[in-house]
């Protein structure tokens, strides 16, 4: 059974402005967490917040396994201070 995906506007916002082919990675990777959001480079944070890592970007997320939900919070470019 598929997760339900939804992405902040903030979220949308941040990926829009990135270039096409960061775009295309982060949605691939977008499309794989809504078949299964715990596969892949993650790491959990301070719960309910997870990290994805794609390339250069990482993809902070909500997880909400009781009602099989993922909310995405931010897309960011990887800094000394985004882990």
């Amino acid at each position: 059974m598929n997760w339900t995906l939804l992405v902040t506007k903030p979220a949308r916002k941040a990926l829009a402005k990135l270039p096409d082919k960061d775009q295309r990675h982060i949605q691939q990777a977008l499309n794989a967490m809504e078949a299964d959001p715990f596969n892949g480079d993650i790491k959990r944070l301070q719960p309910p917040a997870w990290r994805r890592r794609v390339g250069n970007y990482r993809i902070f997320y909500d997880l909400f396994p009781d009602e099989k939900r993922v909310v995405v919070t931010s897309i960011e470019r990887r800094t000394s201070t985004t882990y």
